[in-house]
C-alpha cells in the first residue's frame, strides 16, 4: 500500500503536486482550527481559564505556522522544477519565522492574561488596572526586544556591537530627550509606588490638580476634572508634588461649630450632653473613631461648642445626606432646651442724665 502511494506521488507532475499539497494544507488547517475551537469550548465549560488562555493565544500563530509550512512544501516543488531558485532560502527563513511566531504567541498570551487578572472567575481578587497594564507593557517590551535581538543574531548581525552602539547612542538620546525620560520614569514610579490608580479621585495642594484619574500612560496621566474637562499631567510632575488621594479615605469627618446665646448659658451643658448621646446612638457615625462635643470658647456674641466625629461612609453624596440630618437634629435639640443659636448683635445702653434743681446756677 505504501509503495503504491509513493509511486503515485512520484508520477504526479509539479503542478498537480502543488495543488495536492495546497489541498492537504487546507484540510490540516481546518482540522487544527476545529480542534482548538473544540478544546477552548471544553475548557471554558470546565472553568479552566489558563488552558483557554493558552489555546486562544496559540491559535492564530499555530494556523500561521501551518500555512508557512505548506508554503515551504510548495517552494520545495518549485525549487526542484526551477533550478535557478536558491535551495538555502527556505532553511534560512525557517528559524526567523519560528522566532516571530513564538514572539507573536507570547504577546497574545500576555494580552489574554492581562484581561484574565482584571476580571478573574471565581472568588479570586482582581488586579489593579494600572498594575496589570504596567506589567503587560513591560513584558511585551521585553518579548519584542528579545525577539529582535535573536533575529539579528540569526541574520549574522553582531548583537554585542549593537548593544555597544546603543550604549553610546543612549547617552546622546538621554540628553536630547531628558524630559521624555523623566516622564517615563515618573510613570514607572506611579506604577511602583501605587500612589493612585485608574478611577481614584486625587488632588494636589501644590498645584491646581483635582479630578478622577482616567488613564495612566507612560508619558502623561489623564485626569477628568469635576467640570468634565480632561487634564493631561506629565508623569514627571508627580515626582515633585504632594498628592492627596481622597478615594482611599477610611471615613469622612463631620466638624461644625455652633454658637448659642449668652442668655442660654444655663442650658449649654445639657445641650452638649444630648448632642453627644445622639451621635453615639446614630447608626451612620463610627463610634470607634474620635468623637467630641465640647464647649469651645466664649465668642464676642456667642457661646461656641463644636461637634467632631466621623461617618462610616466615604461616599460624598451619602455623607451630605447624613450631614443634613445631623444639622437638623442638633437644631431640634437646641430648640427643645428653649435655647437659640446666636447671631451678631449689639446692645446699646443709654444713660439718662438727671436734671439740675431749679434755682441752681
Amino acid at each position: 500500500m505504501l509503495n503504491e502511494l509513493m509511486q503515485f506521488i512520484d508520477a504526479i507532475d509539479a503542478t498537480h503536486l502543488i495543488l495536492l499539497k495546497v489541498g492537504l494544507l487546507a484540510v490540516l488547517v481546518m482540522i487544527a482550527q476545529w480542534l482548538t475551537g473544540s478544546w477552548m469550548h471544553r475548557f471554558a465549560d470546565n472553568h479552566e481559564e489558563l488552558d483557554v488562555a493558552l489555546l486562544h493565544s496559540a491559535r492564530r500563530p499555530l494556523l500561521a505556522g501551518f500555512w508557512l509550512l505548506g508554503l515551504s512544501w510548495i517552494n520545495d516543488v518549485l525549487v526542484s522544477s526551477i533550478p535557478s531558485w536558491s535551495n538555502d532560502l527556505p532553511s534560512q527563513l525557517r528559524e526567523p519565522v519560528l522566532v516571530i511566531l513564538i514572539a507573536w504567541f507570547m504577546v497574545r498570551l500576555i494580552t489574554v492574561l492581562q484581561a484574565l487578572v482584571l476580571h478573574p472567575a471565581g472568588n479570586r481578587l482582581a488586579w489593579d488596572a494600572s498594575t496589570a497594564e504596567a506589567m503587560g507593557k513591560v513584558l511585551k517590551v521585553v518579548v519584542v526586544i528579545s525577539a529582535v535581538l535573536v533575529l539579528m543574531q540569526l541574520f549574522g548581525l553582531s548583537v554585542s556591537g549593537v548593544l555597544a552602539f546603543g550604549g553610546v547612542g543612549g547617552i546622546a538620546i538621554g540628553f536630547a530627550a531628558k524630559d521624555m525620560l523623566a516622564n517615563f520614569f515618573g510613570g514607572l514610579m506611579i506604577y511602583m509606588d501605587r500612589q493612585f490608580s485608574v478611577g481614584d479621585w486625587i488632588r494636589s495642594p501644590d498645584k491646581e490638580i483635582e479630578g478622577t484619574v482616567e488613564h495612566i500612560g507612560w508619558r502623561v496621566t489623564r485626569i477628568r476634572t469635576f467640570d468634565m474637562r480632561p487634564l493631561y499631567v506629565p508623569n514627571a510632575t508627580f515626582t515633585s508634588i504632594s498628592v492627596e488621594n481622597p478615594s482611599r479615605m477610611s471615613n469622612r469627618r463631620f466638624y461644625e461649630i455652633f454658637g448659642l446665646r449668652y442668655a442660654d448659658q444655663a442650658s449649654v451643658e445639657a445641650i452638649v450632653s444630648d448632642v453627644k448621646a445622639m451621635l453615639l446612638a446614630h447608626e451612620a457615625i463610627d463610634t470607634n473613631k474620635t468623637l467630641m462635643v465640647n464647649l469651645n470658647q466664649f465668642n464676642s456674641h456667642s457661646l461656641d461648642f463644636f461637634v467632631y466625629c466621623f461617618t462610616k461612609t466615604t461616599a460624598w453624596t451619602e455623607f451630605h445626606v447624613i450631614k443634613q440630618e445631623l444639622l437638623k437634629t442638633i437644631a431640634d435639640i437646641v430648640e427643645r432646651h428653649g435655647a437659640e443659636f446666636a447671631f451678631p448683635t449689639q446692645s446699646l445702653h443709654i444713660q439718662q442724665q438727671e436734671e439740675a434743681p431749679a434755682g441752681d446756677g
